[in-house]
């Protein structure tokens, strides 16, 4: 079932409205402190990005025969927020157990808190993101227990690589031919000049 929503600075939408959420049009939306907010189309920079991202992790995913699977721009995240209004991202790279994966065939496609966090989330900054990447996801996936978030800035050229320590993110920063250093994939071979090589 589909519903719609009058979108005002005023109305509040639940978790459940937003899942059934549809306005006829093809824009993404996120569900932000009980708001929607339309996701703006990126650039072919950005796509590129989220592409090498994507297909790097899902390499290194089948080398390792490890029990996950990688999306990107498919999963949504239930996140907590401070103020508890209802909040879910989607972020630009997934990376979940596959078997929670298999349980998301027949309904919408968001990890609410009944599943596992997401192993890995991954988000490409563009100009309008930037201080929502860096700061508020941020905060909302260090609330929702993701153990390793990737920030991953073409404008600065450089990748931020996050892990979740006593409910907080400790960062490590890797620019030029630095080799990314993952918790989640300890044997990867990457550099941001790879990644932003487009």
């Amino acid at each position: 079932m589909t519903i719609a929503i009058a979108k005002s600075a005023k109305t509040r939408v639940t978790f459940a409205d937003y899942l059934a959420y549809f306005d006829g049009s093809e824009t993404r939306y996120e569900l932000v402190d009980g708001e929607l907010f339309a996701m703006a189309m990126g650039t072919g920079r950005h796509g590129e990005t989220i592409d090498q991202v994507y297909l790097k992790i899902r390499a290194e995913i089948d080398r390792t025969a490890q029990p996950w699977i990688v999306k990107q721009g498919q999963i949504g995240v239930r996140c907590p927020r401070g103020i508890g209004l209802d909040t879910a991202r989607i972020p630009d790279v997934v990376v979940m157990l596959r078997d929670e994966w298999q349980s998301l065939q027949d309904r919408e496609a968001v990890i609410g808190f009944e599943l596992s966090p997401p192993l890995l989330v991954v988000e490409v900054v563009s100009p309008s993101t930037k201080i929502t990447d860096y700061r508020a996801k941020r905060t909302e996936y260090a609330a929702r227990d993701i153990p390793e978030y990737w920030i991953v800035d073409p404008i600065e050229t450089k990748v931020s690589v996050l892990v979740l320590s006593d409910g907080w993110y400790d960062v490590t920063e890797f620019s030029n031919g630095d080799r990314l250093v993952s918790p989640m994939f300890p044997e990867l071979q990457l550099t941001p000049q790879e990644i932003f090589a487009v």
